[in-house]
């Protein structure tokens, strides 16, 4: 019984681990434009997705972003963010710096400018 709890106990403890220090979000961004995500140049994937890291308290009203092409600035505005619940047992002290993440259940669309 003691082996079974600890087994569990370690793979939880393993999943908390491999999803604790970054977030994924799913975007449509439009052709040859560059994404900055709270200052941060992030790489959206051909399938769309975005890893980074997770956000600190600043994007609880939404995670800035903008998009560049060519230097300039074409579009910004903030992203719906999720509050992480991996963060209150990430050590040391997640739920401070690192609460806020991309809500991984919608996709930023980007091009119609819809968050779903």
């Amino acid at each position: 019984m003691i082996k079974k709890i600890t087994a569990a106990a370690l793979i939880t403890v393993a999943g908390m681990a491999s999803t604790g220090c970054s977030t994924t979000g799913h975007f449509v961004t439009p052709p040859n434009t560059q994404l900055v995500v709270m200052g941060r140049n992030v790489d959206v994937q051909s399938d769309g997705t975005v890893t980074t890291k997770p956000f600190s308290w600043g994007g609880a009203g939404g995670i800035p972003y903008r998009l560049e092409k060519n230097g300039q600035v074409v579009d910004q505005g903030k992203l719906r963010a999720k509050f992480r619940v991996t963060s209150i047992f990430w050590p040391p002290l997640g739920a401070f710096y690192w609460p806020m993440g991309f809500n991984d259940h919608i996709t930023y669309d980007l091009v119609k400018k819809t968050q779903q």
